[in-house]
C-alpha cells in the first residue's frame, strides 16, 4: 500500500520521521511521498485552507500509485474523512486508525486483542453516528424496527454498548487473574522492575542483555511489544528480580488507545522500580522523555515510584565520545553490552532502598536448619564457615518480613 503524508506540528521533522516509521512498521505499506502543511482544527469539516487543499490534491494526482493518504492528526471526524476520500478517491487514515492497525497486527495474547477491540468502539460509534445522519437525510427521519419500538440507530447503539460491556467484563476477569499472579510474586518477594520508554528505544534489547534471555527477539519497529512480559534476572549480589517489558510510548498517542491499554499499564503501579530507557541517539530524545513522563504522571503512580526512576541513556555506541548531561543517568549500549554492570549496581542499590531489604551477616549453627531456611527465604551471598566452632557467618539480603520470621523461628 502506498501512502502520502500531510503534517501539522511545530516539531514537523520529528513528526514526519515518526509517521514514516509508523507506516514502515506495517507489512506491504510503503511511503511514496511526504509533505508538511498547516491545518485548521481537526473537528472542522475541512481541515485545510483552500490553498493547501489544492496543493495536496495536485500532489495526489501526480502520484498514480497512491492507494491511501495518512494525515498525521490524532482523529479526523467521520464527515471530514468522507469529504477528503470523495475529493481524492483514496482511503484517508489519521493517527488513531494507523496506530490501531499496528496494534491489531502486533497483538498476540487474548488480553491485547480485547484491548484493541475496546479501542475500536469509539471509532465504530463515530462511524455509526455519521452513517445514520446520512440515512436520516436521505429518508427524512428515523425508522422503527418492526414491533420493537426501537429505531434502527437505537438498536445499533444498543448492540455496540452490549459489545463494549462484554469486552470490559472479559478484561476485568483477566485483570483478576493478573492480580493473583502479582500476589504470588509478592509472596515470594521477587522485586519487580518495570522497563519503560518511548517506542523503539531498545527496552527489549536491554532486558535481553540484563537477563541473558535468548527467547527475547527485539525488533526494530514501533510497538513491537504490546503485551507485558516478565523475565527473571539476577543483580550483582545474586538477588533474583523480575524485569517487566511494557508497551512503548508515542507522542500524542490517542487518548482512547491509552485508556484501552490502562489494564496493561496497571502492572507498573505494583512494581518496585521503574527503569526509563531513552534512545539517546535520537534527535528528539528530550521530547521523547517528556512524552514518557507525561504518560507516567497520568497513570497515578505512587510518588515513591516516580521519585526513584532510574534513567538509562541507551544506544551510546551511536554517538562519538558520549558525555551525559544528566549526572544521575546511566549510559549504556544494550546491543554491545557497554555500561550494564554499572546499571545493575544502580538498580540493586535503588531496589534495596525501595523494598526495604537489608544486607546482613547472620551467625548460625551449621548443625541446625538455619542455613537451608535462609537459602529458601532470603538471598545468600556468602557463607564463611568456622569449622572449629561448628558455626558460620552468612551474608544475606533479606526483607523485613523474612527477618521477622527468622527471629521468631530461631531466637538467639
Amino acid at each position: 500500500m502506498g501512502n502520502l503524508f500531510s503534517f501539522s506540528n511545530t516539531k514537523a521533522e520529528l513528526q514526519i520521521a515518526e509517521a514514516v516509521a509508523l507506516v514502515n512498521t506495517l507489512q506491504n505499506w510503503t511511503v511514496l511521498d511526504k509533505i508538511i502543511l498547516s491545518t485548521k482544527t481537526p473537528d472542522k469539516k475541512f481541515i485545510f485552507g483552500k490553498g493547501n487543499f489544492q496543493i495536496l490534491t495536485e500532489k495526489i494526482k501526480e502520484l498514480p500509485h497512491i492507494t491511501a493518504v495518512f494525515l498525521n492528526i490524532e482523529r479526523l471526524s467521520p464527515l471530514t474523512k468522507k469529504e477528503l476520500e470523495d475529493a481524492w478517491g483514496v482511503t484517508v487514515f489519521d493517527r488513531y486508525t494507523v496506530v490501531l492497525h499496528i496494534f491489531r497486527c502486533n497483538a498476540r495474547t487474548k488480553e491485547a486483542k480485547l484491548q484493541i477491540a475496546l479501542a475500536e468502539i469509539p471509532l465504530l460509534r463515530a462511524n455509526l453516528k455519521n452513517e445514520m445522519s446520512q440515512l436520516d437525510q436521505q429518508r427524512g427521519g428515523s425508522r422503527y424496527i418492526m414491533g420493537s419500538g426501537e429505531t434502527f440507530m437505537e438498536m445499533q447503539y444498543r448492540l455496540l454498548k452490549e459489545k463494549e460491556f462484554k469486552i470490559r467484563n472479559a478484561l476485568e476477569k483477566l485483570r483478576g487473574k493478573r492480580s493473583v499472579l502479582r500476589t504470588q510474586r509478592r509472596r515470594r518477594e521477587f522485586p519487580v522492575i518495570s522497563v519503560m520508554g518511548y517506542t523503539n528505544c531498545g527496552k527489549t534489547t536491554l532486558i535481553k542483555a540484563l537477563t541473558g534471555d535468548e527467547g527475547l527477539q527485539p525488533r526494530d519497529q514501533l510497538f513491537a511489544t504490546l503485551d507485558i512480559t516478565a523475565h527473571g534476572g539476577y543483580l550483582p549480589s545474586h538477588l533474583a528480580v523480575i524485569y517487566v517489558d511494557t508497551i512503548g510510548f508515542l507522542s500524542e498517542l490517542p487518548h482512547d488507545l491509552v485508556e484501552s491499554f490502562s489494564a496493561t499499564l496497571e502492572d507498573v503501579a505494583y512494581s518496585d522500580l521503574i527503569v526509563h530507557v531513552r534512545d539517546i541517539s535520537h534527535p528528539e530524545t528530550v521530547l521523547q522523555k517528556a512524552s514518557v513522563l507525561s504518560v507516567l504522571k497520568k497513570l497515578n503512580l505512587p510518588s515513591h515510584l516516580l521519585d526513584s526512576v532510574v534513567e538509562v541513556h541507551n544506544k551510546v555506541d551511536l554517538i562519538e565520545s558520549y558525555q551525559s548531561p544528566e549526572p544521575n543517568a546511566i549510559a549504556v549500549s544494550a546491543l554491545l553490552g557497554y555500561g550494564l554492570e554499572e546499571l545493575k549496581e544502580e538498580i540493586e542499590r535503588t531496589v534495596l532502598k525501595t523494598t526495604g531489604k537489608k544486607i546482613l551477616t547472620i551467625k548460625i549453627k551449621l548443625a541446625g536448619p538455619q542455613l537451608s531456611w535462609l537459602y529458601k527465604e532470603a538471598t545468600v551471598q556468602e557463607v564463611d564457615v568456622m569449622p572449629e566452632d561448628g558455626m558460620a557467618n552468612v551474608k544475606v539480603i533479606i526483607s523485613n518480613s523474612a527477618l521477622g520470621k527468622y527471629k521468631k523461628l530461631f531466637p538467639q
